[in-house]
């Protein structure tokens, strides 16, 4: 049995337009042997516009026979499946299809697009640049108002918001958050960094609780706050190409507020790792051997030689080549050994010292050539290196990142999470302390003050951050205290307080070694029993 017998085959109907005047129409509809004398006359005649026509496939499982008239006898003959359609020659507008739209199409012409830089290997020309100056301010602000220039309460107001909606959809409940309590939230994060302990228990348990941080919240609301914080809405990103559409808003109005900072004219790109040990985040999680944090996310910063952050971007992977040698070609070449190509005036250098190296640059070309002292285990001696001059140039401005690393990592907040997206909150946030702190620091050097300290300045924002709280309850005393029967004696004080023993009872009188409120009647000798 044949496949066509066995799947079965449906017919297949033309749909021919004619013109309403046959006598417009020189094609012979016939199958006869004069075909290839018209296709002669269609291919000599300059004029000639072709009939467009359409292949319909009949859903039916019946085919139609129909007769047509033959332009050139008389007969009769049948066509099966094909149907004509009369139309005036003025209604027929003819217009080129358009190819369809294919991922393949779509992929070439972003090749096509990646492809118009063209690199070629020539040096770019070297300028100068002026040096910056900056207008001193009329006084220095406080570090909460440097704090907020970064993180602005637009970012609070939309960290409330995105955690309330991500509370309703997995919870089908509010969990009733504000911009209020998101900023105590933020003080309790901050303070965990200045003090770090060895478990986040550790800040609420009585035997090594920590006012300053437990009476702003509890552990269960902190704990709360935590789980269900987020920065975008998840059922509208669904699919989205963005691979860091959870922490992007956030980014973003971050990145906005670091253009805003008044910068100097030089300034270094570099990588900054966000620490990240998880499985979660796929491939987003680089490995650099040579980085304090080895695992984690690659950020792309760009900073001042003061260290300020301007401008950072989230690496998703490569996307462009510039085709330089290899790295194993360059090596046997020898140290010293580079190549380089620049295209609308951006310079790629990739130099073999100790390792090869790849920068970019629009401010710095190769030449003039320097050279730099390396030790040589052949000779036994240093020897010179050839050293293009970008090399020079990256090693006297590029401090500006790792000084904001650096600052970043003093006082870090504690983000250890199974959420992948929420270190790079916790970086934010470090983010935000350490350019604050760097403006705050610009300006006092302007004006001629004494500026504080980095820690200093990290608790004051976190006081400003936390609301005023209500007096924490007194902790109980250990029982090894309470059941010794010695020195319980009752106290009377201004204030009042509730009875610990009895359901709805408010007294004046405590316990001066228990610091617990107790009522004091004649048939309960509360001070003298263990109870």
């Amino acid at each position: 049995m044949d496949a066509k017998s066995f799947y079965g085959s449906r017919p297949w109907n033309f749909l021919a337009l004619v013109p309403e005047d046959p006598q417009d129409s020189e094609a012979d509809l016939s199958d006869d042997d004069d075909d290839d004398d018209d296709d002669d006359d269609i291919i000599g005649d300059p004029d000639y516009l072709p009939k467009q026509a359409e292949m319909i496939r009949d859903l039916s499982t019946e085919s139609d026979e129909e007769e047509m008239p033959s332009t050139s006898t008389s007969a009769k003959r049948k066509i099966k499946g094909r149907k004509t359609l009369k139309i005036a020659m003025e209604e027929l507008d003819v217009a080129p299809m358009s190819p369809p739209f294919t991922k393949k199409k779509k992929m070439a012409e972003k090749k096509d697009k990646e492809a118009r830089r063209i690199w070629k290997h020539v040096d770019i020309e070297e300028f100068q640049v002026p040096d910056s100056s900056f207008a001193p301010p009329d006084a220095v602000k406080t570090p909460f108002q440097y704090f907020k220039r970064l993180f602005t309460d637009e970012m609070i107001q939309h960290i409330a918001h995105q955690t309330n909606l991500y509370s309703v959809q997995e919870l089908g409940d509010l969990i009733k958050t504000n911009p209020g309590e998101i900023e105590d939230f933020l003080a309790m994060l901050l303070l965990m960094g200045v003090f770090d302990f060895p478990a986040m228990e550790d800040y609420w348990h009585p035997a090594s609780r920590f006012n300053m941080i437990a009476d702003i919240m509890p552990q269960k609301r902190f704990k709360q706050l935590r789980h269900y914080i987020h920065f975008n809405d998840n059922q509208q990103c669904d699919g989205s190409p963005d691979r860091f559409y959870k922490i992007r808003p956030l980014f973003e109005m971050l990145r906005k507020q670091c253009l805003l900072i008044p910068s100097t004219y030089k300034h270094s790109v570099d990588e900054v790792m966000v620490s990240y040990k998880g499985t979660r985040a796929g491939n987003l999680r680089q490995y650099i051997a040579n980085k304090p944090d080895k695992w984690g996310f690659k950020v792309f910063c760009r900073a001042s030689s003061s260290g300020i952050i301007h401008d950072l971007l989230l690496y998703q992977g490569p996307k462009s080549r510039t085709h330089l040698i290899e790295d194993k070609e360059l090596m046997e070449r020898g140290r010293g050994a580079l190549d380089y190509k620049s295209a609308e005036g951006v310079l790629t250098v990739k130099w073999y010292d100790n390792k090869c190296v790849t920068l970019l640059s629009n401010a710095c070309g190769i030449m003039p050539l320097t050279s730099v002292q390396r030790w040589s285990k052949d000779e036994k001696a240093k020897i010179a290196v050839p050293c293009p001059s970008l090399i020079a140039a990256y090693n006297q401005h590029m401090g500006g990142i790792d000084l904001s690393d650096m600052l970043v990592h003093l006082y870090k907040t504690p983000a250890k999470s199974r959420r992948w997206y929420f270190p790079l909150f916790g970086y934010v946030l470090d983010l935000c302390i350490s350019n604050a702190w760097l403006v705050y620091k610009r300006d006092c050097g302007l004006l001629k003050e004494k500026p504080m300290p980095l820690k200093r300045f990290h608790l004051a924002v976190a006081h400003s951050l936390k609301q005023k709280c209500l007096p924490p309850r007194p902790p109980q005393p250990q029982p090894d205290v309470r059941y010794d029967n010695y020195g319980h004696l009752p106290l009377h004080t201004d204030n009042r307080g509730r009875c610990c023993l009895c359901p709805k009872g408010v007294s004046r009188w405590k316990c001066g070694k228990c610091n617990v409120f107790l009522c004091l009647i004649e048939e309960r000798e509360y001070y003298t029993q263990q109870s």
